[in-house]
C-alpha cells in the first residue's frame, strides 16, 4: 500500500467526514452500493456489463460494490496497461489477482507502444474496451464519479463547448456508469470502510495534463472564490442533456435517418427545410446515432455541404470521417483510402485504379471538362500508363513554363488530404500527362495533324 495511500486513510478515518452534505464513514457503504443498486436497475435483466478497472480507487470500489449487488451481471473484468511506467504495470496486476479471487474472467490488455497525452491514452483504451465488450456482447462500465463528472463540465465551458457538450458525462450513452451520482470523497470512505486496495497511478498528479490541472488547481480556487459554482454547473448539465433528449425526441419525429456498420444516411429533402445555424445543431445529434462525433469545423463544413453539396461530391470531416453526396443521399461514414497502386499498368477501357475507371471515348469533346483527356497515341518509346500519385510526382500543367508538384497541383484543385491517396495519373512514357479532374499537360490536349485517342475517368462511389 502507497504512503500516499496510508496518508488518505487515516485522514478518512480520522475525520469521519466526506464532502459537504454527504454522509460520513458510517453511511458510505450504503451511499456507494444503493447508488450501484439503483443504475444497474435500469438495465434490461439480461444485460451484462464489461467492468473497466484501472487498478485505482473509483474502480476498485467499484468492482467491490458490484460483487457485493450484482456479481451475476458481471461478464468480465477488463484492465488496461498504458504502458506508462512501474505503477501501471503494478495497477494492472492488482487488478487481474483481485479479480481472479473473485471468481471473475479477466481481459488484459497492453499498449502496443509507449504512448503520450490524455488523448492518446485513452483512445487506445476505449479501443480495447469496446473490442472485449463487443465480444462479450455486453456493455462498458466505468467508475466516473460525480467529480469526474463536475470536472468535465468545467472544462467543457472552458472550451465554449454548446449544449451537447455541456451535458458531459450525464449524456446519452451505452457507456454504464454506477457511481456518477456519487463523490469522490464518498468512494474514497467506502474503500476504507471495505478495506479496498488500490495503486495509485502517479500520473494523476502531473499537472502537464489539463484534467489534473483542473482537479488540484482551478478547481478549488474556484471554489473558495464561489462555494456555489459545483451546483450550478451539475444544474448546467442537466438542462444540457435535457435539452438533448429534446432535440433527440424532435428528430425522431421528424428526420428519417438509417445507420448501418457505423454509416449514417439521410435524404437531403429530410433537412431542406433548415438553415446553415440549424443544420450545426441537427447534424451533431444525428451523426452521434452512429458513433460520430464532430468538431465545430466539420459541423460547419457538413452544414454547407448540405446546403450547396453537388451530387458525386464529398467533403471529409474530424476524426477522419467523410462526407458524400450521392443522388441526393447524404451519408457519414469512415474513410478508407483506397490501396495506392504505384506500378503503372497499361491504360486501356475498362482499367482500374481505386475507385477510379477508365473507358475510351473516342466521340467526346472535351469542353474544359478535366475528367476527360486527348492523349498521344500510342507510342513504343512512350506507353501510355496510369497508376497512383506517389510523393514527389511531377507535372508541367498546360499553359505552365515550369513542372510542379502532383501534391501541390491536387491541393490547388481544392482535393482534401483524406481524398488525395491512390488519386491517379496518367503518364506518356515517364512524363504525367493528365492528373484526371485535376489538370492536364500539353500534351493531354488537342493538336491538329496530332494522332490522339480519347479517354473518360469515373470516380465510383
Amino acid at each position: 500500500m502507497t504512503a500516499y495511500r496510508e496518508r488518505n486513510l487515516a485522514s478518512i478515518r480520522a475525520s469521519g467526514q466526506t464532502a459537504a452534505g454527504r454522509p460520513g464513514a458510517s453511511g458510505a457503504r450504503s451511499v456507494v452500493e444503493r447508488a450501484v443498486r439503483e443504475r444497474l436497475a435500469t438495465l434490461p435483466d439480461e444485460q451484462r456489463l464489461v467492468l473497466a478497472i484501472s487498478g485505482g480507487c473509483d474502480s476498485m470500489v467499484l468492482l467491490e460494490a458490484v460483487r457485493r449487488v450484482a456479481p451475476e451481471r458481471v461478464s468480465c473484468v477488463a484492465t488496461f496497461d498504458h504502458r506508462t511506467g512501474e505503477a501501471a504495470r503494478r495497477a494492472t496486476a492488482h487488478v487481474v489477482a483481485r479479480a481472479r479471487a473473485l471468481g471473475f474472467a479477466v481481459e488484459r490488455g497492453r499498449a502496443p507502444r509507449a504512448m503520450h497525452g490524455e488523448n492518446a491514452w485513452r483512445d487506445a483504451r476505449w479501443e480495447f474496451l469496446r473490442d472485449v465488450a463487443a465480444r462479450a456482447g455486453a456493455a462498458v462500465a466505468t467508475a466516473h464519479t460525480r467529480d469526474d463528472h463536475l470536472e468535465t463540465v468545467l472544462m467543457r465551458a472552458l472550451r465554449g463547448a454548446g449544449a451537447r457538450g455541456l451535458s458531459a458525462l450525464a449524456a446519452p450513452s451505452p457507456v454504464v456508469r454506477p457511481l456518477l451520482a456519487v463523490t469522490r470523497a464518498d468512494v474514497r470512505t467506502y474503500a476504507a470502510q471495505r478495506g479496498v486496495t488500490w495503486i495509485e497511478d502517479p500520473t494523476n498528479a502531473d499537472r502537464r495534463h489539463l484534467r489534473n490541472r483542473v482537479r488540484l488547481d482551478l478547481l478549488p480556487t474556484l471554489l473558495r472564490a464561489d462555494p456555489a459554482l459545483p451546483a450550478a454547473l451539475l444544474a448546467l448539465a442537466d438542462r444540457a442533456t435535457a435539452w438533448r433528449a429534446e432535440l433527440d425526441a424532435l428528430l425522431d419525429a421528424h428526420v428519417r435517418a438509417s445507420v448501418r456498420s457505423g454509416a449514417l444516411a439521410v435524404a437531403r429533402a429530410e433537412l431542406a427545410g433548415y438553415d446553415g445555424r440549424s443544420l450545426c445543431i441537427v447534424w451533431p445529434a444525428l451523426a452521434a446515432r452512429a458513433g460520430i462525433r464532430l468538431d465545430r469545423r466539420g459541423t460547419r463544413r457538413l452544414a454547407r455541404f448540405t446546403i450547396k453539396g453537388r451530387n458525386g461530391a464529398r467533403v471529409p470531416l474530424s476524426g477522419g470521417f467523410v462526407a458524400q453526396l450521392h443522388r441526393d443521399l447524404l451519408s457519414v461514414e469512415r474513410w478508407h483510402p483506397p490501396a495506392v497502386s504505384a506500378h503503372p499498368v497499361a491504360l486501356r477501357s475498362g482499367v482500374r485504379i481505386g475507385q477510379f475507371q477508365f473507358s475510351m471515348a473516342p466521340h467526346e469533346s472535351l469542353n474544359g471538362d478535366l475528367w476527360a483527356a486527348a492523349l498521344p497515341a500510342r507510342q513504343p518509346d512512350a506507353p501510355l500508363t496510369v497508376r497512383s500519385w506517389l510523393p514527389g510526382d511531377r507535372m508541367t500543367p498546360s499553359g505552365a513554363r515550369a513542372p510542379r508538384r502532383v501534391k501541390g497541383v491536387l491541393r490547388d484543385a481544392g482535393i482534401a488530404a483524406a481524398m488525395r491517396p491512390g488519386w491517379p495519373v496518367v503518364l506518356a512514357g515517364e512524363e504525367i500527362v493528365w492528373v484526371p479532374g485535376v489538370r492536364r499537360s500539353d500534351a493531354a490536349t488537342v493538336r491538329p495533324g496530332r494522332p490522339l485517342v480519347r479517354f473518360r475517368c469515373e470516380r465510383l462511389d
